[in-house]
């Protein structure tokens, strides 16, 4: 009997770019999603001309007088123009952020979420008495990098190759590697000062205290967030 002529093999359809884009965002948490996007998108709106850094920076007298409200919120998403100290800064805040929210944070978005909040309320609280800093986003990224260090205490970093340390370490080596660039090292320090407040209050005085906290996730902002925490600690178990 006569065979049917095989069809030759035909190779898998590339996707298209767009679409590995696509899965790559969808794949970074919400929070970090979220926090480095709007970021980006208020650099790119400055760098067009679309709104000004005076528009966005952190003035009390604009905010009591004026009623210039958004400015508690703006301050913390412009990272300066687009540049290498833009970049710099992107990085360690997808990395840290990241990290944070996929390990010691995962499943429990509300929480991360009432981190940066905290976070957020601790340095505008702290910022009258360095008024010459006005965005106070390097900072709050500065926090989270001083939280995962002191969360990970036993992993090793390399700094350049030049050295080896421990996580906990790490603000410090940043810092000191600032100074050494001729940067100011008062963000780095106000966000190790949050850093260290929300560590001591989160993490060490509940052990200390025998089980009580201070910081509890308001009920609201976990229905808000969507959060379950029933589910991620069966997860976890």
């Amino acid at each position: 009997p006569n065979e049917a002529p095989s069809l030759p093999p035909t190779s898998p359809r590339p996707r298209p770019p767009m679409s590995f884009f696509q899965e790559w965002i969808m794949s970074v948490p919400p929070v970090t999603r979220a926090y480095v996007s709007l970021s980006f998108l208020t650099t790119g709106a400055c760098a067009l001309d679309l709104i000004s850094p005076l528009k966005l920076y952190l003035s009390w007298p604009s905010i009591t007088s004026r009623l210039q409200l958004w400015r508690l919120f703006t301050n913390f998403f412009f990272f300066g123009s687009f540049g290498l100290d833009f970049l710099f800064h992107m990085f360690f805040l997808y990395r840290y952020c990241k990290l944070l929210e996929s390990n010691s944070f995962r499943g429990r978005t509300a929480d991360f979420l009432y981190m940066l909040l905290f976070g957020s309320a601790l340095l505008l609280s702290i910022s009258p008495l360095v008024p010459s800093i006005v965005f106070l986003g390097p900072s709050l990224t500065f926090m989270m990098v001083y939280v995962w260090g002191r969360r990970n205490e036993h992993q090793f970093m390399n700094f350049l190759g030049l050295f080896s340390f421990r996580a906990p370490f790490l603000p410090y080596v940043l810092l000191l590697f600032s100074v050494v660039l001729g940067s100011s090292p008062l963000i780095d320090l106000l966000g190790v000062a949050a850093g260290h407040v929300y560590y001591y209050l989160a993490d060490v005085y509940p052990v200390v205290s025998g089980g009580t906290r201070v910081l509890r996730t308001p009920r609201i902002l976990k229905i808000i967030v969507g959060n379950n925490d029933d589910a991620a600690a069966a997860e976890a178990a």
